[in-house]
């Protein structure tokens, strides 16, 4: 890819006169789509990113939110005032690695975690957890269990080695992706209003250090890699465009952040990813209105010879760029070393152009650089495609269908609805000592226990400080049915898991995942998502504070699903929760409910997926008048959960009321189950909880205005015994177990 003539003379109308080489390699990443979202930025607008908890938004390396005290912990985040807040504040981000994880999965999705983790750094914050979304073509087949188990090895060394947990995330099996996979990666890091860093450059005359890693050749053209669609000979032709990371200098470099913020050394940071050295730098200064001057020699390199092009644009891993003040500069130095990481003062911040200068061995230095901050970072033309809106299926049902067991037996193992416990158990998710629900439920709770009002607040529940939980991940067979009504439903699902467990949303992050936008179908699709996605946080009063759009996400295989990852972040008081497991010592005085509304169709969901057919996709619940608007529906959701009465709690999605009942059960927990229909049985309409409950009444009451139907017995015969219509099935807990453990079975 090179930089295209309308933009090359586009520059040279601005520069007055013809781009240098460097300039125009350094034109050609920052304007690409990866980087300038020139074919997406005109759509996020319709994000509403302004609350009371947003302490920093969009535009920066990662969001801050400030977290409510633990009083304030479970009112939902529209009814909060800002005194609310306290002075922990939480960082919040998600980036994704889709093209180099197909070329390389192991290091593609390794970099892709480094690069997540130093956006947290770059803001002042110590990460805590991180989160996976993937997405991988049919199971069936070779080349996808291949990239499958490369991305799940990359994540778990990555995150493993550098002591930052991944506590929860989710997998996606879709034949669209068998040529272009999706590895999206969300951090949470802790900080607070003292050790607060952002990305904008302060005062002419502070100086520009690196400080990290060797520049090296990796990872060249990495943006333009990333904004181009995969050719079939990408695996062997694109590989230079890869980074290669190294974790345990990543974790020595988390640890010097640490110390360079305890000490209030840096003024500004921005982590090298996207573009390197020349996106990080040009960047900083840019957002603060500034320019600079870097001598390209300076900086520290792996490799020989290296021209400016290289050293400015190489994504070489593990690298910051930070803005210190003249004096500071020696101490930086010597805490580099005592973390044996490089550093080098590359040059300083001015008031002038951006400009980089170059001396080669025994050569006179000359300016390869000279542009305008601004112009460079924002400058980039927007592009105008055409857009066709998507069309939606008829209900055409199996008829008969298959029978009720076999069709049973079929989602529940399905790839994409079965046990993920192969990935997750590859996975530190206890390292840090916050992990207070593990990976395997709804949703994951992490302890912030700075926000407790005492030191032994861990020994007593009703002193315990907030408990965060997090949620990510989209459905690609909802928005491939539905783009609009899917992304709608992927929110309100998100936003459920955390209600599940007893926690109401603070903020979210997204990943917007894409084809090749100039296709007018794909950028209808794309465009549907975006809309429907900040219609749902929108209605949920939950503001999108931060993301990453990837296009071109198209090969010879086709354009894959559009696919909106959303992380959401929530909060509750207290780190406990109900689990996604039947009790059975309370069966005998307990009921099973369901709480919510179903949406009365089988598009999108996973029972279509097997059994052929087509169908609309589900109602969701009105946000007009007579209905609970998102926010009311989870807070209510969440209260139920919240009961004491509770005993355990799931939310229903992926699969229908069939799979989460066997979630549900237990080897000592059943459930007697009778359902009117297939439809009732197998629709995947999310904003429910199936919920065992000792105090039906005290359901119905949190639940408020959402229908609470009876769903049937708990046994003690650790048996899922579900009657649809005139058909019954009965799985035992081994069975169940057995089809849900498709995943490690053949990976074994």
């Amino acid at each position: 890819m090179s930089l295209s003539e309308p933009d090359r003379e586009l520059v040279a109308a601005e520069l007055g006169r013809e781009p240098t080489t460097t300039e125009a390699a350094l034109f050609e990443n920052l304007w690409s789509e990866h980087c300038a979202y020139r074919s997406s930025r005109p759509l996020l607008s319709a994000f509403d990113s302004e609350g009371d908890q947003v302490v920093v938004g969009p535009g920066d390396d990662a969001a801050v939110l400030a977290l409510p005290d633990p009083d304030a912990a479970d009112v939902p985040a529209p009814d909060r005032d800002a005194d609310d807040y306290g002075g922990v504040y939480v960082t919040f981000g998600v980036e994704s690695h889709n093209h180099p994880s197909f070329v390389d999965p192991f290091d593609g999705a390794a970099t892709g975690v480094g690069g997540i983790v130093r956006d947290t750094m770059s803001m002042g914050a110590y990460p805590i957890a991180l989160l996976d979304s993937l997405y991988f073509g049919g199971f069936d087949r070779e080349r996808s269990r291949y990239l499958f188990e490369g991305v799940v090895e990359g994540i778990s060394h990555y995150g493993n080695c550098i002591g930052v947990p991944t506590v929860g995330g989710s997998v996606a099996f879709h034949d669209g992706y068998e040529g272009n996979p999706l590895v999206n990666v969300a951090c949470v890091g802790i900080t607070n209003e003292d050790r607060l860093v952002t990305a904008t450059a302060q005062d002419p005359g502070n100086k520009l250090v690196l400080v990290g890693n060797g520049t090296g050749r990796d990872g060249l053209g990495g943006a333009s890699f990333a904004s181009e669609d995969l050719a079939e000979d990408a695996e062997t032709e694109d590989r230079p465009a890869v980074q290669v990371g190294d974790p345990y200098a990543e974790k020595r470099l988390i640890e010097c952040n640490e110390a360079l913020v305890d000490e209030d050394l840096v003024l500004s940071a921005r982590d090298l990813g996207a573009a390197g050295l020349g996106g990080a730098s040009s960047e900083l200064v840019a957002k603060g209105g500034l320019g600079a001057r870097i001598g390209l020699d300076r900086v520290h390199q792996r490799e020989p010879n290296m021209n400016p092009t290289e050293i400015l644009l190489a994504e070489s891993q593990e690298r910051m760029c930070y803005e210190v003040a003249p004096d500071d500069v020696d101490r930086v130095a010597e805490l580099a070393e005592r973390f044996d990481l490089g550093c080098s003062v590359i040059g300083e911040v001015t008031d002038g152009n951006y400009v980089c200068e170059f001396a080669g061995d025994g050569e006179e230095s000359e300016t390869v650089v000279d542009v305008d901050a601004e112009f460079l970072a924002d400058g980039a033309p927007m592009n105008d495609l055409a857009s066709e809106a998507p069309t939606e299926p008829d209900r055409d049902l199996p008829e008969p269908g298959p029978a009720l067991a076999d069709a049973v037996e079929a989602v529940v193992s399905a790839p994409a609805t079965a046990s993920k416990r192969w990935v997750y158990r590859q996975y530190d998710h206890e390292v840090g000592a916050r992990t207070a629900l593990k990976p395997g439920d709804d949703a994951a709770i992490v302890a912030i226990r700075e926000t407790a009002e005492t030191d032994s607040a861990a020994l007593d529940p009703d002193e315990q400080g907030v408990g965060l939980a997090l949620s990510s991940g989209a459905n690609p067979n909802w928005t491939e049915a539905a783009p609009y009504e899917g992304a709608r439903a992927i929110a309100v699902e998100n936003a459920t898991n955390l209600a599940a467990k007893g926690a109401v949303p603070l903020a979210a992050v997204d990943c917007l995942n894409g084809g090749n936008p100039e296709k007018p179908d794909v950028y209808g699709g794309f465009t549907g998502i975006v809309d429907g996605l900040a219609d749902a946080c929108d209605a949920l009063g939950t503001p999108v504070v931060g993301g990453n759009v990837s296009l071109y996400n198209d090969s010879v295989e086709g354009p894959i699903p559009p696919t909106p990852t959303l992380a959401l972040i929530g909060t509750k008081r207290g780190y406990d929760a109900p689990p996604a497991a039947l009790d059975a010592e309370r069966a005998a005085d307990s009921e099973l409910l369901l709480v919510g509304a179903g949406g009365d169709a089988l598009g999108g969901s996973e029972y279509l997926a097997r059994a052929g057919g087509t169908d609309r996709f589900p109602d969701l619940p009105d946000v007009g008048s007579g209905s609970p608007a998102f926010a009311d529906l989870v807070a209510s959701l969440a209260a139920v959960a919240r009961q004491e009465s509770t005993l355990a709690t799931h939310d229903v999605s992926d699969g229908g009321l069939a799979v989460a009942l066997a979630e549900l059960v237990t080897d000592a927990a059943g459930a007697d189950v009778t359902l009117p229909d297939r439809v009732a049985a197998f629709e995947e309409t999310p904003g429910r909880l199936v919920v065992q409950t000792t105090d039906p009444e005290a359901v119905a009451e949190a639940a408020g205005d959402l229908p609470v139907l009876r769903l049937g017995d708990v046994t003690t015969d650790g048996t899922l015994s579900l009657s649809v219509g005139d058909e019954s099935v009965a799985l035992d807990a081994d069975a169940i177990r057995e089809l849900r453990g498709v995943i490690d079975r053949e990976l074994a």
